[in-house]
């Protein structure tokens, strides 16, 4: 019989997606078959999935901790900022529509069927399913037509653990607050509650624990101190993205307003020799950065103007003046090269613009999105390279000649005439340890031998005992219901 517990979260941020990855790789670790589910993820960090389509990567994760491929059932609806008021939704791994947000409110009701589709798609033959929230089911101005934390949990008739923040303060209003703004019926799907992010002495939080119990009603699962290598995981979350310094080859990265799939920043960051610098806006680029990444963007026109706003367009080309090198992966890939043109209007409205001139290539942005996982082959050493395609848009012109990259047998990525200027469509290959030491020993200074995909999974082991140590998972998995 498969069975399931939903975790919700008392704000945005509690820790919801690291906890459900190391609660999914513990109940692994004691024999259950575990699978990730989110109805509802907002999201810019997309991954691609094993069925062809994308989930946000914080279920990528848990379906990892689960030693599981990602599946688009995982996360069968995920939004994609475009602008501060409209999103692209995508439903089981495809492109729907693009909304606003107040259409998407209207309309979000009518997925729920596909919501439970998916569901049950990804239960069956599972022991469990473990289910992340999103937000916060106070919101209760959101709960009609909700689909992403109480309605689901009503519709699909599962309990919930609820979490709190103890590190941003105020948790026990966090926790009875949301007790007394739900609905009675909402309250009683709620079976227990867990703070997160403790800093101390956790027993100094034991009158904390009966307060929250006897104002509730719910059993309390324990106090889960902050766990210091969280950052060694894949973040999705952009807020989450931070600088690392590490050692003496300095990568920058300007922090763009629609960044996406910033994942590749994280093998970067965990690997001893290098300090990854994210770069705000407002902020400079270093003068002594040995490489300056442009990552993804999710509105790659718009970015691009944000990033002449920052005069960041001057300081890069300083910085190739200099010797410095410059990567751009995707949204970069197209700023790098001499303009863009959006004829249909994809981005919003039509127009072609100047790019940065770096890269002597031309994009045309097209209706078609490029989803794919890729194998490729980074051609000066020949070392095979795994990532993956998520884009709109075509680029070719002279540089495109001098690719380095073989993809599908064709060349994929450019480079201009010195090599210190590079770009590519192709997410993740910095995950290739081979790879990423070829690739940086062009900057002239040694790098530490890391094995990043090892490190990631210690990493969601280590938290796996954490949470055994400081969480009572019998408990949770005493609580969850069948389905």
């Amino acid at each position: 019989m498969t069975k399931a517990i939903m975790i919700q979260g008392a704000g945005s941020n509690v820790g919801k997606s690291m906890l459900v990855a190391g609660i999914a790789r513990a109940c692994v670790k004691r024999g259950l078959s575990v699978a990730p589910f989110k109805p509802q993820n907002m999201s810019n960090n997309a991954a691609v999935t094993a069925d062809g389509g994308e989930i946000g990567r914080a279920q990528a994760l848990q379906a990892r901790a689960c030693g599981l491929e990602p599946l688009v059932d995982m996360n069968p609806v995920l939004l994609k900022p475009e602008t501060d008021t409209g999103a692209q939704v995508i439903v089981q791994g495809q492109r729907f529509a693009t909304l606003k947000a107040r259409d998407y409110g209207k309309q979000k009701a009518q997925l729920m069927p596909a919501v439970l589709d998916s569901f049950r798609r990804i239960g069956a033959g599972r022991d469990l399913v473990i289910i992340e929230g999103a937000g916060s089911p106070a919101e209760v101005n959101l709960r009609a037509g909700d689909i992403a934390n109480m309605g689901f949990a009503e519709a699909a008739n599962v309990p919930v653990v609820l979490v709190g923040d103890i590190d941003r303060g105020g948790v026990i209003a966090q926790l009875v607050g949301t007790h007394a703004v739900l609905s009675d019926p909402d309250n009683g799907l709620i079976k227990a509650f867990a703070i997160n992010k403790f800093r101390g002495d956790t027993t100094l939080f034991a009158e904390g624990l009966n307060i929250i119990a006897q104002r509730t009603g719910w059993a309390s699962l324990g106090v889960v101190p902050w766990f210091a290598d969280a950052w060694r995981l894949p973040a999705e979350d952009v807020m989450d993205i931070a600088s690392r310094t590490g050692g003496d080859i300095k990568v920058a990265v300007p922090r763009l307003n629609r960044i996406a799939n910033f994942d590749d920043l994280d093998p970067l960051s965990s690997t001893p020799g290098i300090s990854v610098e994210i770069i705000n806006p407002g902020q400079p680029l270093p003068g002594d950065a040995d490489l300056v990444i442009i990552p993804g963007s999710k509105s790659t026109i718009a970015d691009l103007a944000h990033f002449r706003a920052q005069g960041w367009d001057i300081d890069l080309t300083a910085h190739v003046r200099r010797g410095g090198h410059v990567l751009g992966i995707c949204g970069g890939y197209q700023m790098l090269g001499t303009s863009i043109t959006d004829e249909d209007g994809i981005e919003g409205t039509p127009c072609r613009v100047a790019g940065l001139g770096l890269l002597n290539v031309q994009t045309v942005m097209k209706p078609q999105k490029r989803l794919a996982r890729s194998m490729a082959t980074y051609l000066p050493t020949g070392d095979a390279v795994s990532g993956y395609e998520i884009h709109l848009g075509e680029t070719t012109g002279p540089d495109c000649e001098r690719a380095w990259l073989s993809l599908d047998g064709r060349g994929e990525g450019a480079s201009n005439t010195s090599g210190q200027v590079m770009g590519c469509y192709l997410h993740g290959l910095f995950e290739a340890d081979s790879f990423r030491e070829a690739f940086l020993s062009r900057l002239g200074k040694p790098l530490t031998h890391h094995r990043y995909a090892d490190s990631v999974d210690a990493t969601l082991d280590a938290l796996a005992e954490h949470l055994e140590t400081h969480m009572d998972i019998g408990q949770l998995i005493a609580l969850a219901g069948p389905v």
